[in-house]
This record gives structure tokens, sequence and C-alpha cells, in this order.
């Protein structure tokens, strides 16, 4: 867990997450890139508060979020402001690769591909921390939510090491103190605001990936 030593500013709160994603979408359901970005830093800093067990999901976040912040301040920042134009952007100019890694490999697309994969993975674990006991197996709860969701898109090596690193995590009690927001009511109280939002933009970015036909981009 994170020591006692963080200074505040490397210290996760769970608002860090709530916040943007409450931004996320446009009047007409759109998703706004930059805030999208936003809180999957706060994401990635949670997962970085945990320690190095989510080491082999955290850096890759990471670097997907760079990849993704310079598009925002690059040159075609305007065709970046929501998932839908960039999407449409890419598409229409050949800038994606469609059936094998080719001259694209960090295109917009494929790169917030693999956030939302990751995204879903969290958003279930984070609903069964919300609605869990105080003493259920967070290991579990974990590796039931990894296995519904990311773990398809992981080759056997990756899929064992995750199982292994489940295995070490600490209780829920310690996962709520992490979101730093108050006592446990407050946390669970918070989750259930953070999480159909996550899961709304989840879905309105699966849905647009799936008309798209690039759930399944190498």
């Amino acid at each position: 867990m994170a020591g006692s030593e963080a200074s505040d500013d490397q210290k996760f709160s769970l608002s860090e997450v709530l916040d943007p994603f409450k931004l996320c979408l446009s009047e007409n359901k759109e998703v706004y890139l930059e805030h999208y970005v936003a809180g999957w830093r706060g994401l990635v800093k949670f997962l970085n508060s945990l320690g190095s067990v989510f080491g082999f999901i955290s850096k890759d976040a990471a670097n997907k979020v760079h990849i993704l912040v310079n598009y925002l301040n690059g040159e075609n920042a305007s065709q970046y402001v929501t998932v839908q134009s960039m999407v449409k952007y890419e598409l229409e100019n050949e800038l994606v690769d469609l059936t094998k890694r080719g001259s694209h490999p960090e295109s917009g697309c494929r790169t917030l591909l693999r956030l939302h994969r990751a995204l879903r993975w969290l958003e279930l674990f984070l609903e069964r921390l919300r609605t869990g006991s105080e003493d259920s197996k967070t290991s579990a709860m974990c590796a039931e939510s990894y296995n519904e969701s990311l773990a398809q898109h992981h080759p056997w090596v990756v899929r064992k090491a995750a199982g292994m690193a489940f295995c070490v995590l600490p209780g829920r009690p310690a996962f709520l103190e992490v979101m730093n927001v108050g006592p446990p009511e407050q946390v669970v109280a918070m989750l259930g605001e953070a999480l159909p939002l996550i899961s709304e933009v989840y879905q309105i970015t699966e849905d647009l990936y799936a008309q798209r036909n690039l759930l399944d981009l190498p």
C-alpha cells in the first residue's frame, strides 16, 4: 500500500476519477477525450497507490494516456476533441491498422481501445468493492472482474502473472482507505456516484467501436 510518507499530491483520491467522468459527456453524449484522459490519470494513480501489484496494467495505461495527451496537444488537436471525432478523423484518413499491426501502432483508436478494455475491468472490480462485505476477498473480486474483461485480451503468461498478483491483494477495508474520501460508507456512496458515470462512458465507447468494427484492432 502507499506509504504514509507519500505527499498529498501523490496520494490518490477517488474524486480524481469522479470529477473528470462527471465532465466526460457532451449534451449529445459524445465523450470528451480530455476528460476521459484525466479520469484515467486518476485511475493510474489508484493502481500505483496499491504498490507494484498492478504495475503490469498501470505502466501500460500510463503509456496509453501519454500517447493520447500528445494527440490532444498536437497539430491535429481539433480532430481529437471527442472520441467520436477522433474515430471519424482517423478512419477517414486511414490512420488505423484495421487487420494487422502496421504503420499506425499508436493510432488514437487503438490506444483508446486498450484503455477502454481496462476500464471495464476496473468498473467491474470497483462495483464488487462497493457492494462487498468487510471480509469479502478482494483477490476473488479482482480475479473475477479480470476474467470477465481484460483476460480475454491477454496472453497466457500475462494472465498467469495477473492471477498471482491478485493473490496478495489487501482486504477490502484497505482498498476503501486508499480512496482517501473518508469513512467506508462515504467511499461506498462516492463509488455509487462514480460507477454509473464510468459505465455510461464505457457503453457509449463500446457501441461506437462496435458500429465501426473497431473492437478487435490488432
